[in-house]
Parts: C-alpha cells; sequence; structure tokens
C-alpha cells in the first residue's frame, strides 16, 4: 500500500509542475502565485537531515517573500506528528482530497464517447477554455499557467468536446510508467448532467490502454460527491487521502479554498 502510494505521489508531481521550485532537505517548495494548493505548497518526498524546528521556518520564510501564505501537503507518507506541529502553530486544514486508483481490468468503459476529440500535445485553445470553465480571471495565472502545462514532460492525451464552436469539455490524460493519470475534467455549467465528462474520461482511459497504461489515478476534492459517484461507476476506488495545512496570515485569516 505505501509503495502504491509513493508511487502515485511521485506520478502526480510529474502531472503538474509548478512555475518555481526549490528542493530542500528531501523537501520540494512549489510556487505558482497560489493558483492551486497542489502547486503551491510543500512537499516531502525524501529523507531530512534538519530539524522540522529549523526547516518549518525557513519554509515560511520564503512563501512570505514570495507573497503567499505557506502551505504543507500532508499525506499517508507524511508524519502525524509533522501535522500535529502545523496544527499547534496556527495552521488550519484545507482542500482534502481523495485519490482514486484502479486496475485497467477492473474498469468499465462501455459508454460511447463519440462527442470527444483527443491530440497529443495542449493547445492553447484548450487551455484557454479551461480557463474560461474554470473562470480563471486572475492575470497572472492566466500568464503564467500555459508554461507550467508546457512544461508537463509525460506524455499527454488532451481530450475535449466542442459544442457551438467552442469547446465545453476538457479532460487531460498523463501516462507515467504503466499508469494513466486524470486531470482537468471539467464542464461548462449549461452542459452539465449529460454525460459529457463520462464520455471525457472514458475516451482518455481507452486511449491510455492503447499505449499501454495498465492502472489509472485521479484526485478529487472532499465534497465532490457527483464527480465522485461518475469515477466509481467507471471502476475507481478510493485509495488514501491527501490534505494541505495552510499559514495564518498576520490576522490569523486564511485563504479562501479553491
Amino acid at each position: 500500500m505505501e509503495t502504491t502510494i509513493k508511487q502515485i505521489e511521485d506520478m502526480s508531481l510529474n502531472a503538474w509542475p509548478s512555475h518555481k521550485m526549490e528542493l530542500y532537505d528531501g523537501w520540494i517548495l512549489r510556487f505558482s502565485y497560489f493558483y492551486t494548493h497542489r502547486t503551491n505548497s510543500v512537499e516531502q518526498f525524501g529523507n531530512s537531515t534538519l530539524t522540522w524546528r529549523e526547516k518549518i521556518p525557513y519554509c515560511e520564510s520564503v512563501y512570505k517573500r514570495l507573497g503567499t501564505p505557506a502551505v504543507f501537503k500532508i499525506s499517508p507518507l507524511v508524519s502525524p506528528d509533522f501535522d500535529y506541529v502545523l496544527e499547534n502553530r496556527g495552521y488550519a486544514i484545507q482542500h482534502t482530497t481523495n485519490v482514486m486508483a484502479m486496475s485497467m481490468n477492473a474498469a468499465r468503459l462501455d459508454a460511447p464517447y463519440p462527442d470527444v476529440t483527443f491530440c497529443d500535445n495542449i493547445p492553447s485553445e484548450w487551455i484557454e477554455s479551461l480557463f474560461r470553465l474554470k473562470n480563471t480571471t486572475n492575470p497572472i495565472h492566466r500568464k503564467v499557467v500555459p508554461s507550467m502545462y508546457q512544461a508537463i514532460l509525460k506524455e499527454t492525451i488532451c481530450a475535449s468536446i466542442r459544442m457551438d464552436n467552442q469547446i465545453i469539455a476538457t479532460g487531460l490524460g498523463i501516462l507515467d510508467r504503466d499508469y494513466i493519470g486524470i486531470y482537468a475534467i471539467h464542464v461548462k455549467e449549461e452542459y452539465r448532467k449529460h454525460g459529457y465528462a463520462r464520455q471525457i474520461c472514458t475516451g482518455l482511459l481507452k486511449e491510455g490502454m492503447k499505449k499501454g497504461a495498465q492502472n489509472a489515478y485521479l484526485q478529487v476534492v472532499e465534497g465532490n460527491d457527483n464527480a465522485r459517484a461518475l469515477y466509481r461507476s467507471l471502476g475507481f476506488q478510493q485509495l488514501y487521502t491527501y490534505w494541505f495545512r495552510v499559514q495564518p496570515d498576520e490576522n490569523g485569516n486564511f485563504p479562501p479554498e479553491k
């Protein structure tokens, strides 16, 4: 179980590069102007030689200089004692996320996907459409995020559905080892509950199998029950949960959840 979690955690780092990164004694400090928690947080990926008492304030100083709160990702690979230390420093839990996975042998992929088109690269139109679907208006995010997508080194499968001459649904498959990771599943609000997300997911998984994927994983934020039900119907099962500990500002306030 721990080996599988470590493998998926490594692959998720490969799948979603940050705008800036720093390696620090077995930790990686990721910074992306707080576009998402995942790309703007500290992750532990190796052994440490320094104490938490030294490392946590250092990370806080880095993020303060960059203009965002310090955020630490807490996965099952991180000591519960570390989470407790952050709690005692006033850090709050945000963006609790469930990781689901499956063997392709257990996948239920009988739904047709006639509306989905695929390409191997990530076109600028797709990224712009994703901004629109997510209502991303921050000019800094709109400037730096395209370069983050272009920095993905792994083989990608970019999926979209077009209606009325615009992209109304997106999805991204990222191949790594014998897995396909499913990312960026978004459907325009007025087109939801028409099976487009199922089409996207089914298409990505089948295309991934053609390219050698034997397993799949994805991440779904706690509380997104509709998405979780869809993923379960495709064969995904809960594997583990992670969350983020977020530093309060000088007034004791926290950034809004994303």
